[in-house]
């Protein structure tokens, strides 16, 4: 039992409850989620289950695309309509879908951020949530993230709490949260996050999706497997070198390889597939020795 489940998470479960609840589905405790979201965010969230937890931090690093909400003129100590609300002010003025189309170009691109108190962030060992929860603020680091697409969905820009539907896709480490306070900063007003839902991570989407109530039916059937997705389509955003059977078992035990022509020296990390098209290793270029490769994770060693 192995590859990638697309879980539809449900509001109101953390992501490691979607892995408690799926290790009794499928009774095998080798799961791994690859990204967490919020109890009160839904969406796309790729299990890797058996041999597929290998490549895990390769899914996290991902980029993921949400469609959210930010309501304008109210802001929460959560950054998101969960919390406590720290500031409110009616927007007494009109918004232009242009207006708010010249903050979404502003914020595209490399930016940065300042993660939320209630967010996992750790500083100095404790998870920034605790600080919180405790009523301590400490400073916390801002970071580097990249918005590689912001656009409007639909926008109601009328009223005193304003809001707009957006879709965006991102890199890891992102609060979109954070992103909706930023809009609202940018127009001059406290903003919140009123709603998230996530639609893609990496190469999976919505389309790939199940419900935990689908899988537990599925794996009382018999017919859980069906709901399994390779990790060669986890990883199919990197590039492939397929090798031969004789080079496939030195590769499975690790050997520091020549660098191939067809790998780019600009290439970072690549998949290095067997003639059945099954994922054998990573590769990366080798840190000391020029021209040569080396694995950055064995996943088969069969």
């Amino acid at each position: 039992m192995e590859g990638i489940i697309v879980i539809d998470k449900p509001k109101g479960m953390t992501s490691h409850d979607c892995v408690f609840k799926l290790r009794k589905i499928l009774r095998t405790k080798k799961i791994g989620h690859t990204g967490t979201l919020d109890p009160e965010v839904t969406g796309v969230l790729p299990m890797c289950v058996g041999r597929a937890t290998k490549v895990v931090e390769y899914l996290t690093a991902s980029s993921k695309t949400y469609e959210g909400e930010v309501t304008f003129g109210r802001s929460t100590t959560t950054e998101d309509a969960w919390g406590e609300v720290v500031e409110e002010r009616e927007v007494t003025e009109t918004f232009t879908k242009e207006r708010i189309e010249m903050v979404f170009e502003s914020l595209t691109g490399t930016i940065v951020q300042t993660p939320p108190m209630y967010s996992a962030v750790k500083v100095n060992g404790k998870r920034l949530y605790e600080y919180a929860r405790n009523g301590e603020t400490v400073e916390r680091p801002s970071r580097e993230v990249t918005i590689e697409k912001l656009e409007i969905i639909e926008e109601n820009l009328t009223g005193a709490f304003p809001t707009v539907r957006f879709r965006v896709t991102c890199s890891k480490g992102t609060y979109v949260r954070t992103l909706a306070v930023m809009m609202g900063e940018a127009l001059g007003y406290p903003a919140h996050m009123s709603y998230l839902r996530r639609i893609g991570s990496g190469a999976f989407t919505e389309e790939d999706c199940v419900t935990l109530e689908e899988l537990s039916k599925a794996a009382e059937e018999g017919t859980v497997d069906k709901y399994f997705l390779s990790i060669e389509k986890a990883l199919s955003h990197l590039p492939k070198w397929t090798i031969n059977d004789t080079l496939a078992k030195k590769v499975k035990n690790g050997a520091v390889l020549s660098r191939p022509e067809e790998i780019s020296i600009d290439t970072p990390l690549w998949l290095v597939l067997n003639e059945e098209g099954k994922l054998l290793a990573l590769y990366k270029h080798h840190e000391t020795k020029e021209g040569k490769i080396k694995p950055a994770k064995i996943i088969d060693i069969s």
